[in-house]
């Protein structure tokens, strides 16, 4: 038996607490001592191109993690500023502006690029991009690039090196981690005192489409055959982004980890090699897409409006559809909503179009590179392990084929063509379409019978009604022909203002709810009638009496 209650139980907070204060959560404060925040975040070489570059308003960009450290940042900053003026005798110019310096915000998204639109919001004339970053080139602001460093234990880096790889005649690759650079040059001469003669170290460079990308191998021997260094061991210090491992996977023998800051060594080649198999099952899925989705990530990275238009013609001379969409940062919600798009491509840097956990998303979400592989034939689709991240690799020099004569015209075909002869032949149409070997998803095994929706006929408006369109035009001399979605026979395409639209096909066919208004058709309508009248204690209903 439970014992009985002595006194209620109490359902609230008592009357004495609603004047207590609760107690804030503490906040995490900075654990650098002044120098080390001065040599960290480089205080001194910062403010030197500040000074050089003229600039007056700055923009700091921060991870999440460093802006704890933002405040005193800019304080140092300030004071160095204001140091060299000193020094230089340039304290007192008169007709310039103060000079100022933002903390960015929300800025965590695609941290690696420089957020020129965060710095826009101020009027930044610099921004000084602090931590790891994937140095692609900006559109139009300058960047500083503060690495920061971290400190490297190497006589446990080169014990790890010496239990891997015991031949001293092996031949390594040594690169870094943006945070770790400055330990590259050690320990490559470290290695060559203990007999490993053919190691090489790299450098920084800003280029995405390097052999590595922005790094730049330094060698003796002026080596410019990419094949030449297939034989080499790649030895990475800290932990690459899944895209530079992806990257790196086909141009070197073997990737080695050294995971920090306790040096673990790790060979990820095999874990690389499926996550590349599973990268190429995405690309067979959009290989059978009709509609593919741009999916604008990045507004800063120089290129990113041609690169766009690239695309845009590249998957309209495959014969599909392409939509273009911005959604700021992505998750499979979003995406979700976009029910008519069979699959997408992600215009970003080398770092950020790769969308790492895309378990959640329900259609596949691929990069440039691998948007080309899919575009290609079944006969030319030959995948040999190579794999580019983002942008770096179009050619913005290809000229589109001219599109004029496949283009549908608003006015219609000339008086002396039969109307039921008035259909627009797109390449591949009904004709080819039907002598056009059958196409499947290599998957599934399931025939897809829209992989090319652009091939399909489209139905143009006869040149009597067309002409009746243009004659009555509304006051403003537009035509209704502009605001008209044309429904076709079975086995034709939705068009708009005589263009083909496979979106508007599947608002058609697809979507159950299409919108306030859709249903008016299904209903009958009424005359408004005089209802029910009165007060609550008396209601007349019409003429009738009261009730």
């Amino acid at each position: 038996m439970s014992s009985e209650l002595s006194a209620p139980p109490a359902l609230s907070t008592p009357d004495d607490h609603i004047l207590e204060i609760p107690a804030a959560d503490s906040l995490p404060t900075s654990s650098l001592s002044d120098d080390a925040l001065r040599s960290t975040y480089e205080v001194v070489r910062t403010a030197t191109e500040i000074r050089a570059g003229g600039w007056r308003r700055v923009g700091l960009q921060f991870p999440d993690f460093m802006l704890v450290d933002a405040p005193r940042v800019v304080e140092a900053l300030l004071k160095e500023l204001a140091s060299q003026d000193e020094r230089d005798g340039s304290a007192d110019d008169k007709g310039k502006p103060d000079r100022r310096i933002y903390i960015l915000a929300d800025s965590s998204y695609s941290a690696c690029c420089v957020d020129e639109i965060a710095a826009e919001h101020v009027s930044a004339h610099v921004i000084v991009h602090y931590g790891r970053t994937c140095l692609s080139p900006t559109s139009h602001l300058p960047a500083i690039y503060v690495y920061t460093s971290h400190d490297l234990d190497y006589d446990a880096t080169l014990a790890e090196l010496e239990k891997e790889f015991s031949d001293k005649e092996s031949k390594l690759v040594v690169m870094a981690d943006l945070t770790y650079q400055n330990h590259v040059d050690r320990l490559v001469s470290l290695l060559h005192e203990r007999g490993f003669a053919n190691a090489v170290s790299t450098a920084v460079t800003h280029n995405p489409a390097a052999l590595i990308p922005n790094r730049k191998i330094i060698s003796d021997a002026d080596v410019s055959d990419e094949d030449h260094w297939k034989s080499y061991s790649l030895i990475h210090i800290s932990d690459p982004p899944s895209a530079l491992l992806l990257a790196l996977h086909s141009r070197f023998a073997s990737l080695h980890i050294l995971s920090t800051p306790s040096p673990t060594l790790e060979n990820p080649t095999f874990r690389t090699a499926g996550l590349l198999r599973r990268r190429f099952a995405k690309v067979l899925s959009l290989a059978s897409a009709g509609v593919i989705g741009i999916l604008v990530n990045t507004l800063s990275v120089a290129n990113y409006l041609d690169s766009i238009n690239v695309i845009r013609e590249k998957i309209a001379r495959a014969d599909k559809k392409s939509y273009t969409v911005v959604v700021g940062k992505l998750n499979p919600a979003k995406l979700a909503n976009f029910a008519e798009v069979e699959g997408w491509v992600v215009v970003g840097c080398w770092e950020s179009s790769l969308i790492e956990d895309d378990t959640g998303y329900w259609r596949p979400v691929i990069t440039p590179f691998e948007l080309e592989v899919a575009l290609m034939s079944e006969e030319e689709r030959v995948w040999g392990g190579e794999w580019w991240g983002g942008i770096e690799k179009l050619k913005f020099d290809d000229k589109p084929a001219s599109v004029e004569e496949d283009t549908p015209q608003a006015n219609g075909y000339k008086d002396d063509v039969a109307e039921e002869d008035q259909f627009d032949d797109v390449p591949g149409g009904v004709e080819g379409e039907e002598s056009a070997p059958p196409e499947f998803d290599l998957r599934s095994g399931r025939l897809i019978s829209s992989s090319r929706p652009m091939r399909l006929p489209v139905r143009k408006n006869p040149s009597g009604v067309a002409g009746a369109i243009a004659a009555n035009g509304d006051a403003n001399g537009t035509s209704h022909q502009t605001e008209a979605l044309v429904k076709h026979s079975v086995g034709e395409l939705v068009s708009i203002n005589g263009v083909a639209s496979p979106g508007a096909e599947f608002l058609r066919s697809g979507r159950t709810w299409q919108g306030l208004g859709g249903d008016f058709d299904n209903e009958a309508s009424t005359l408004i009638e005089e209802g029910r009248s009165g007060i609550a204690r008396g209601y007349q209903v019409g003429e009738g009496g009261r009730h």
